[in-house]
């Protein structure tokens, strides 16, 4: 059983996961300690097992096989295991013995940004960890400049500003930090403009949501100004309505404003 536990509120934990892992008779974790104060906090006691990068290898076809008479659950230290996270190896070997895997809906940082982002959502792709050799995140950048779709990645908050300032300046971006903390922020804007906010360190971890495509030629003007004309409708300001229609189309928010003051 694969069970997503809360990425930072500890109050982001679903009743059914709760019951399943008070029942799992082995709950298999990244880390014993932080899992452990995760069920403490519950009063849920359960034997635990470490099931990490470095003996995933070895554990999960002890694990697969114990699966077949015991109930094992699978959490990560954070979200969905899995999603950059162990646990592909230990799924792969119960579907390859006709071990049912049963999977829990629960909290994840990866949807948590991008529908906090405010950009389109209706075509996402998923990248990870960003790379950090200069190649590869190169090849990233000239990927996410040419394809029309909304990138989700992790990143260090360490290289964060770096990865910002290797993105064309106008590309419109959310960069996501510590979700469902205290600390919570989330910050919409250009590339240049994230850039420019982080150009410190980032504090916490981050999760990083690129709108793609802005390298390929732009919408029309005035289909950007027709969707901040549908937005001011809603309800929006003129400038909030240009903002969101530039975030989604690629254009300058100012072009957009300027067309709905002169129709005002």
């Amino acid at each position: 059983m694969v069970v997503p536990t809360p990425i930072g509120n500890l109050e982001d934990i679903t009743l059914r996961a709760l019951r399943a892992l008070r029942e799992a008779d082995v709950v298999a974790c990244e880390d014993t300690r932080h899992t452990g104060r995760l069920l403490r906090h519950y009063g849920i006691e359960a034997s635990l097992v470490s099931y990490h990068e470095h003996n995933e290898a070895a554990r999960a076809p002890q694990l697969a096989e114990r699966a077949r008479r015991e109930r094992v659950a699978l959490v990560s230290d954070a979200g969905m295991p899995l999603v950059s996270d162990p646990g592909y190896r230990l799924v792969q070997e119960c579907v390859e013995r006709g071990v049912e895997v049963e999977v829990l809906p629960g909290p994840s940082a990866l949807v948590t940004a991008l529908v906090a982002s405010g950009l389109p959502a209706d075509e996402v792709v998923f990248l990870g960890f960003a790379p950090r050799r200069r190649g590869e995140r190169a090849a990233l950048v000239e990927r996410i400049g040419h394809e029309r779709a909304t990138f989700v990645l992790f990143e260090s908050p360490n290289r964060l500003a770096g990865m910002l300032s290797e993105l064309p300046p106008e590309t419109p971006v959310a960069v996501a930090r510590e979700l469902t903390k205290l600390h919570e922020e989330v910050f919409r804007g250009s590339a240049a403009e994230a850039a420019k906010r982080f150009a410190g360190r980032a504090r916490g971890e981050v999760v990083l949501v690129v709108r793609g495509g802005t390298a390929t030629a732009a919408p029309d003007l005035e289909e950007a100004v027709a969707l901040a004309r549908r937005y001011a409708a809603e309800g929006e300001t003129p400038g909030r309505a240009a903002a969101r229609a530039a975030r989604e189309t690629g254009r300058k928010r100012g072009e957009i404003y300027a067309r709905l003051a002169a129709e005002a």
